[in-house]
């Protein structure tokens, strides 16, 4: 039988700038988490959602990112359609600091600082070629030393010289993971993910973190840019999205399967977010499909 045990290479900080890291799908790395470094994160199969800092969106088999230090983030493979996959994700994680000592001995570093910024929010090269992309990570995979800092610096020319790159996350305040209760908070949060068509009350959610309802939501605002029934309802809408792009099932069914208790309320929320009706949403995606090299972004 094939094992689905995540792969993980531990780097020394001080005898290596890069961690390479990689794994299948389900792992107990697939979670929502964040940390000090940078990190390249290539999808290289299944399909879902991508949740980083405040956004909500698709992934696919490519879909390539950037996400700075102390972001949170998480890819949800859609567990209804996707079998166990050995290899789904590869990434690469670089510290600030090394590239700010590079940046004082060499000031052509500093061609990459805009795309560094933007990360802060976190960055998708949309249609970025994979068959670029893959190889570059398994070189940095395959490599060590100075040969594998080569292959990294260049992706990393490749990316900041790619056109099309879309800034993902509005939240810009987040706290260190290193703090305890960022992590209550981080369970919370993969408890929504994968129960969002339950009744979440902001009560239930601080009770489940073991704060107060003050505490709890100052804390969860700081985390994840969002107040909690904002990040409740993104992630419903986020799947509704999934639903009515790829399935012919009713509106009104689509408005319970994902946890709201009337359509009204549902079309309000909605159109708040994606600045059109459920049904505008379907036929946009719809006509897309119709259209070669087109990206539907929820």
């Amino acid at each position: 039988m094939t094992s689905f045990h995540p792969e993980i290479e531990i780097v020394d900080r001080a005898t290596s700038t890069l961690r390479y890291l990689e794994h299948g799908w389900p792992s107990d790395l697939c979670r929502w988490h964040a940390h000090d470094e940078f990190e390249l994160h290539l999808t290289v199969a299944t399909r879902g959602k991508a949740f980083v800092g405040d956004y909500i969106g698709a992934f696919k088999p490519g879909s390539l990112f950037l996400t700075g230090p102390h972001l949170p983030h998480n890819w949800v493979s859609d567990a209804k359609s996707t079998k166990p996959v050995s290899l789904r994700d590869m990434a690469v994680q670089f510290d600030q600091r090394s590239l700010e000592k590079a940046k004082q001995a060499f000031p052509e570093f500093r061609e990459i600082e805009g795309m560094l910024a933007m990360a802060r929010s976190g960055v998708e090269f949309v249609d970025f070629d994979p068959t670029i992309s893959r190889p570059a990570f398994e070189r940095i995979r395959e490599t060590r030393g100075f040969e594998q800092v080569l292959a990294f610096l260049s992706l990393l020319d490749l990316l900041n010289k790619h056109p099309n790159k879309m800034v993902l996350s509005d939240a810009k305040v987040i706290q260190k993971p290193t703090d305890k209760k960022y992590t209550k908070i981080g369970e919370v949060i993969d408890y929504v993910i994968n129960n969002y068509s339950e009744d979440l009350s902001l009560t239930a959610a601080a009770e489940m973190a073991g704060m107060s309802e003050t505490s709890f939501s100052r804390n969860f605002q700081a985390s994840t840019g969002n107040r909690f029934t904002e990040f409740v309802n993104r992630i419903r809408i986020g799947q509704a999205c999934i639903l009515l792009f790829e399935t012919e099932e009713k509106i009104s069914s689509i408005c319970y399967d994902v946890g709201f208790n009337n359509l009204a309320n549902f079309n309000r929320h909605f159109t708040k977010m994606k600045n059109m009706t459920p049904s505008e949403y379907r036929a946009t995606g719809a006509a897309n499909l119709m259209l070669p090299n087109t990206r539907f972004t929820q």
